[in-house]
């Protein structure tokens, strides 16, 4: 299986059903800190439905409708990014990602969402890549402004989760936008990913 390092001691990799038992030892140890925002790990509660989920992204991927990976921080499966909406005619793609505690404030996030966005825009040719987050979840919203997203609105309470009807901001960053920031990034010096083929 491919590993794509994030540096640090930390890979991105794809997570498949057979991980099962290993993506719900992780949802455990995040369903507190990210159960709030993020409903994967509200809805994995047993090894069945944590299958399930990953047979779901499984089928997405099959499809070309969606996809999921597994960030791991030495050898410990600790966050995970996604395309909850991968739309190929409308070259448009919704990314979203979660974390659990020990994992927060290193950025790890920020750089796996580098991976799949110059995969999404480089080998699949999205145009426009969406980032939803309640207007509540600071953290989400600080990672989009460092991916340099550009808020496009406030969807008003338009995701009911777990007893409260959530605003929803949506950010996004269009193709053109996105080579551009890349390339000044690397011109001055922050580099940006080495391996866009986070699907192979």
């Amino acid at each position: 299986m491919f590993a794509i390092s994030l540096g640090e001691g930390a890979e991105l990799r794809p997570i498949e059903p057979w991980q099962a038992p290993e993506f719900l030892a992780h949802v455990e140890r995040a369903r507190e800190y990210a159960g709030p925002w993020v409903p994967l790990t509200v809805l994995a509660k047993d090894l069945e439905s944590a299958r399930k989920l990953l047979q779901t992204y499984a089928d997405k991927q099959a499809a070309d409708t969606g996809r999921l990976w597994g960030i791991w921080l030495d050898g410990t499966l600790v966050g995970g990014v996604l395309f909850r909406i991968f739309d190929t005619a409308m070259e448009s793609c919704e990314l979203g990602v979660w974390l659990e505690p020990s994992a927060a404030g290193r950025g790890l996030i920020t750089r796996a969402s580098r991976v799949l966005i110059d995969w999404a825009v480089d080998e699949r040719g999205m145009h426009r890549v969406e980032w939803l987050a309640s207007t509540a979840n600071g953290p989400s919203i600080a990672v989009a402004k460092r991916l340099g997203m550009t808020k496009d609105g406030v969807l008003r309470e338009c995701f009911p989760w777990q007893g409260v009807r959530h605003d929803m901001e949506v950010w996004s960053v269009l193709a053109p936008e996105w080579r551009k920031a890349r390339e000044a990034r690397e011109a001055a010096g922050a580099g940006g990913s080495t391996d866009r083929d986070p699907a192979r």
